[in-house]
């Protein structure tokens, strides 16, 4: 039997294996092995316990219209991002992964959603007014020029 249990606390030192012996992974690790979950399990809680709870407290000290200017929010994001890969690096997790990527869709869907896009955003008014003025202004231009053809009698061109 204790051959058995020894070989059990080997395969979990192996579930929450650390990537090197630096505090921050220590402390994770110790963290997922006294939590007794399969490792994506605890890398869920820990990334909504501590990446996700540290970006939402930071963005709540930020006014919410401050949100859609990336220089505000450039950091935080960064910070998250940093967060994400070295939990994830530390339980020997691929960087991305899906948890991870799931996270940030969650937070552009919480914080970043009415954030217009340089690449979505309308045009000025003015140029929207040329591009559907031509085409409409062209139309009558083009059946006037095949009208005088065909009334002169030159039909061939």
């Amino acid at each position: 039997m204790k051959g058995a249990l020894g070989f059990i606390g080997v395969f979990l030192s192996f579930l929450f294996a650390c990537v090197n012996s630096s505090d921050n992974c220590r402390l994770i690790c110790d963290y997922c092995d006294s939590y007794g979950q399969p490792t994506m399990d605890c890398l869920s809680h820990l990334l909504s316990d501590y990446c996700l709870l540290k970006f939402k407290n930071a963005m709540a000290s930020h006014n919410s219209t401050n949100w859609c200017i990336w220089g505000n929010v450039s950091g935080l994001y960064s910070s998250l991002s940093n967060c994400t890969e070295e939990l994830s690096d530390c339980l020997l997790i691929p960087w991305p992964n899906p948890l991870v990527e799931q996270t940030f869709v969650d937070i552009h869907t919480s914080f970043f959603k009415d954030c217009p896009t340089e690449e979505l955003s309308d045009p000025p008014p003015l140029i929207v007014f040329v591009l559907v003025i031509t085409p409409i202004c062209l139309i009558p231009v083009m059946v006037s020029i095949v009208v005088l053809k065909t009334k002169n009698g030159d039909g061939s061109s």
